[in-house]
């Protein structure tokens, strides 16, 4: 991670994005959920009024993240970033000093523009553009800082608002955008622009899963799955804290919801030690498995601790490594050519389905939280089912198997196999791949004159995907 030469992104780069996404998530979105009764009561609205007033954001935010993520392409995500964090500051202010609910949900319409500027859709294309190849592991980095957001504000939030009012948190919060993320944003930015006039950021470009007959039904199934989780992410994170004082929790609430941070950290690390043996979309659809399960045993145990906190795991464990796929997925099935562009319309898709979750939520609730959670768990569900979709169309059909056509004779050339993937570690091979030569593996160190196996990585290994190629003369 500190190897200047290492196809990852420099481990500086990580880190300040690591922070900016923590304080990021923390202003911008965790710390909604623990002041929105004080802002209803402020404004003479009910809770779910609030929350209709973030639902109505959120959808905004959502159409403008396609924007963003080709903006991000084309001028640069680290740019991007910097102006976003003028916007975060800028928008959190005008909530703080909002004098009605009009310029207040304007306010709120900013937070949401700006967090498609500044958060992990932005931040996993400036890794992309900042690693020579190794995006896949840089991105497993940053969510692993990063998983610490709710973790940290959370408690943080709570015990401002003990001593201060929620309008003088949020200008807290904005004056935090200003010190500490702006400046490292422009630091990204200007180290990008040096590391790109040197040459440094020259990788191969990922080489796409999917082919391009199938990329549209492939696109549609994946943004389905990434819209249920959103709603489901949504709906639960930021109804958290007054969700499990009302199941009973009382106080100890605020000590589950700890919890939930350190659980994302441990899917990441988890996720970096053993996740090379899984395809992409195959994780995926565990991280989505793990969100309904959880709360299968919230409803089933509340309001015992234990149970709450066993909940608050694995919640985290789903969320942690659903963060993960929706850096690496995309890279993986579409490839690194508009990457920027395709992780704009996943945030998009998470936004648009996510921004009615909390509202919807919070109607249900008022009737029956029981059955708003379930709900929740059948979205859950569904959201697996669409992962799992690609999964079997990839990965397990037979047809998924067959080799490709052979090419002219005497000519010797890769035919890409989708297949159990293996290990890769070979940096040999991986080289060579990447240079366009061919590369074989120790396992099967002899190149036949008819037919070899060789099990290479081209820019695939990064983001670890594995793949067979069939030599053919």
């Amino acid at each position: 991670m500190t190897d200047a030469a290492s196809p990852n992104a420099p481990a500086s780069v990580i880190w300040a994005l690591g922070l900016t996404q923590i304080i990021g998530y923390g202003t911008l979105y965790y710390s909604f959920g623990a002041l929105a009764p004080s802002m209803a009561r402020d404004f003479g609205w009910s809770e779910e009024w609030v929350f209709g007033a973030l639902s109505g954001s959120l959808l905004i935010g959502g159409l403008i993240a396609p924007t963003a993520g080709a903006w991000a392409d084309r001028f640069g995500a680290a740019k991007l970033m910097t102006w976003g964090s003028i916007g975060a500051a800028l928008a959190l202010a005008i909530c703080a000093i909002a004098p009605e609910p009009f310029s207040f949900v304007a306010g709120l319409v900013g937070i949401e523009i700006a967090s498609a500027f500044v958060l992990y859709a932005t931040a996993f294309a400036a890794l992309a553009q900042v690693a020579t190849g190794g995006a896949q592991r840089s991105i497993t980095y940053l969510t692993l800082i990063a998983g610490f957001a709710s973790t940290i504000f959370w408690p943080i939030t709570t015990s401002l608002h003990d001593h201060m009012s929620w309008r003088e948190v949020y200008l807290v919060f904005a004056a935090l955008n200003l010190a500490i993320c702006l400046p490292a944003h422009i630091w990204l930015a200007r180290h990008t622009a040096r590391r790109s006039a040197l040459g440094a950021t020259t990788y191969a470009p990922v080489v796409p899963l999917v082919p391009d007959d199938r990329r549209r039904l492939a696109l549609i199934l994946m943004l389905i799955g990434f819209a249920l989780q959103g709603f489901v992410s949504s709906a639960i994170l930021v109804h958290m804290v007054p969700m499990l004082g009302t199941l009973g929790l009382g106080a100890a609430g605020v000590f589950v919801t700890t919890l939930f941070g350190p659980a994302q950290v441990l899917s990441r690390v988890v996720n970096m030690r053993y996740g090379r043996s899984l395809s992409q979309p195959a994780l995926a659809v565990i991280g989505d498995a793990f969100m309904p399960i959880a709360l299968i045993v919230l409803l089933a145990s509340a309001p015992w601790l234990p149970g709450a906190a066993t909940f608050a795991g694995l919640f985290g464990l789903g969320s942690g490594i659903s963060s993960i796929v929706s850096g690496t997925l995309p890279l993986a099935l579409f490839g690194s050519s508009g990457y920027g562009r395709n992780l704009g319309l996943i945030s998009s898709a998470r936004l648009v389905v996510s921004s009615f979750a909390p509202f919807v939520l919070s109607v249900i609730a008022a009737a029956s939280v029981t059955l708003a959670l379930w709900a929740v768990v059948a979205i859950g569900f569904a959201a697996a089912i669409a992962f799992a979709s690609i999964w079997w169309w990839l990965f397990a059909r037979p047809s998924a198997q067959a080799p490709a056509p052979a090419a002219a004779a005497d000519s010797l050339f890769p035919a890409i196999l989708l297949s159990r993937p293996s290990d890769a570690s070979d940096t040999g091979i991986c080289a060579r791949a990447r240079s366009g030569q061919l590369g074989v593996s120790p396992k099967s160190p002899v190149l036949t004159p008819r037919e070899a196996r060789a099990e290479v990585t081209m820019n695939t290994c990064d983001a670890q995907l594995p793949i067979h190629t069939t030599f053919r003369r």
